[in-house]
């Protein structure tokens, strides 16, 4: 059994951040399930939503927000998350991240679509990459965090599941999974962060990583903390069209800067959807791509900069440049052909404006946690804001955190797999996962029925009988705990949406195409 500190699920900017700041206090252990850079953080190419520039004001930062979150943000948590970020880039910044500036010295900000000013900070079009990269040195400084890569979590263990009476339940370790091994070690510490991430590859078509299964939002679940507005994912306008690309993200930065959105024939479309045309929140131009596609009978639609100096589209988006270019796509001089993808979700497991969630001893940060900051849709470039801020607040809440001295946990009880066997038909699980994606994708995409969600509802049901199954029977793996998260958190985005009887931000239903105030409030799930 390892003892430490506190544990931290995930090792993205939440979960790196907090490590560091934690580290001050006690010993961490964070546990990744791949290598320590494979993240969502890392494949962030915008930027940080951010106020520094004296044009700019917190009040516009905090009204873009909550227009674009369509009523359902939380009004409080906005404004002090949007004016705890200067504080919190100054720390990325003396930690050695290498935000571009101007030849006078300020920020070179850009503008994202939702934005009334320039304020997303970047490096370059790869910006999660370059805060991923000074995080890790700073970690690997750093003597009492252990980083075990190639660890998954399976469940948390809590007083509950232990048998133990307590006037409230609490988090007091977790089962991980050494995936080189196949041992499960037994992790008992009284500090718990979640900081997994979202669950993107729930979704046949995603801009995420293969890591983005919705570990957090599952394992929380299952542990008895509810969920809330899981009904709203976002889907990224415009993920590149490519058969040998499928999840590479075309920056909202690329429209930032002066790219078109436009069809085959070269002409823009997004005006009639929006008047703010291309740079609308996210949730408008996926609806207008998607519906002008199905219009028109397009596979894709096309961002195109290339009337921009070459120089200017080099210098501005070399990752996206190169990448293109290895495909055959020259940006300087050709359209990229788009197309919507599943990108970030809104939701998750409920938190205070600190972290903490209902079950004491556990913390949610970052796209893993529903705070209350995006509501029913995201503002570009905010989640890496909310990520620093959160870790920040949730290191600090729990350094003062003191455990009940009763019931005393010293020991716990190891992992048991009984009579469990080896998995001898992976062909199944490869299967129901791919049915799962198929299934979210059809039914429970941009656009929704109550008759299509209800179809979802029911084979998911199925297919999570069917995976609890071979969880019981087969030794843990990899791949059958990520097929079983993905069951849960797609059974939840659905019920989700069934609960919303109206159209609101992500959540588009033809049953009910407008907006219903009696809906403006969060859905929260909680488990029988």
């Amino acid at each position: 059994m390892l003892h430490f500190d506190y544990a931290v699920i995930g090792s993205g900017l939440a979960g790196l951040s907090f490590a560091l700041k934690a580290a001050k206090h006690g010993t961490v252990a964070i546990i990744t399930k791949k290598a320590k850079a494979e993240s969502n953080t890392a494949w962030a190419q915008g930027g940080i939503a951010c106020v520094t520039d004296e044009a700019d004001s917190f009040e516009s930062h905090v009204q873009d927000t909550l227009v674009s979150g369509a009523g359902l943000c939380d009004e409080a948590v906005v404004r002090s998350i949007v004016r705890d970020g200067p504080g919190r880039i100054a720390e990325l910044v003396e930690l050695g991240v290498a935000f571009d500036h101007k030849s006078d010295g300020s920020p070179d900000l850009t503008r994202e679509g939702g934005h009334a000013a320039r304020r997303i900070l970047h490096a370059r079009d790869a910006t999660g990459r370059e805060i991923e990269r000074a995080l890790l040195e700073a970690v690997a400084k750093e003597p009492r965090i252990t980083l075990l890569e190639n660890h998954m979590a399976v469940d948390l263990i809590t007083l509950r599941k232990l048998g133990l009476s307590a006037m409230t339940d609490r988090c007091v370790g977790a089962y991980v999974l050494n995936e080189i091994t196949g041992d499960v070690l037994t992790l008992r510490t009284d500090r718990v962060v979640l900081a997994t991430g979202g669950c993107g590859k729930v979704y046949r078509y995603t801009t995420n990583p293969s890591i983005a299964t919705g570990d957090g939002v599952a394992i929380a679940w299952r542990a008895g903390v509810p969920v809330a507005n899981m009904e709203f994912i976002q889907f990224h306008p415009t993920c590149l069209f490519h058969h040998e690309a499928r999840s590479f993200l075309i920056s909202e930065a690329v429209r930032g800067e002066g790219g078109r959105l436009v069809d085959a024939n070269g002409k823009e479309f997004a005006h009639r959807y929006d008047p703010r045309g291309a740079l609308a929140p996210r949730d408008i131009v996926a609806r207008a791509i998607d519906a002008e596609m199905k219009r028109t009978g397009s596979p894709c639609v096309f961002v195109d900069i290339s009337h921009k100096p070459a120089d200017f589209v080099r210098s501005h988006f070399p990752t996206i440049h190169e990448r293109c270019l290895a495909l055959g796509i020259d940006i300087t001089k050709q359209p990229i052909p788009v197309v919507p993808a599943a990108h970030y979700q809104c939701g998750g497991v409920v938190t205070d404006a600190n972290g903490a969630t209902p079950l004491s001893g556990l913390s949610a940060i970052g796209e893993v946690a529903c705070t209350g900051l995006h509501g029913a849709n995201r503002l570009a470039s905010n989640s890496l804001l909310e990520a620093v801020v959160l870790a920040h607040r949730a290191a600090h809440t729990l350094e003062n955190w003191r455990a009940p001295s009763e019931p005393t946990i010293t020991e716990l009880p190891g992992w048991k797999s009984g009579n469990a066997t080896d998995v001898d038909e992976l062909v199944v699980i490869y299967h129901n996962w791919g049915e799962i994606r198929r299934l979210m994708w059809d039914y429970v995409g941009i656009v929704r029925t109550d008759k299509r969600l209800q179809r979802a509802s029911a084979r998911l049901r199925n297919l999570q009988q069917e995976i609890q199954e071979f969880y019981w029977d087969f030794k843990v793996t990899t791949d059958l705990l990520e097929l079983r998260n993905l069951a849960t958190v797609a059974s939840l985005i659905v019920d989700s949406a069934l609960l919303r009887r109206e159209s609101r931000g992500l959540h588009y239903t033809l049953d009910y195409p407008g907006t219903d105030d009696r809906y403006v409030r969060p859905t929260v799930l909680r488990k029988v």
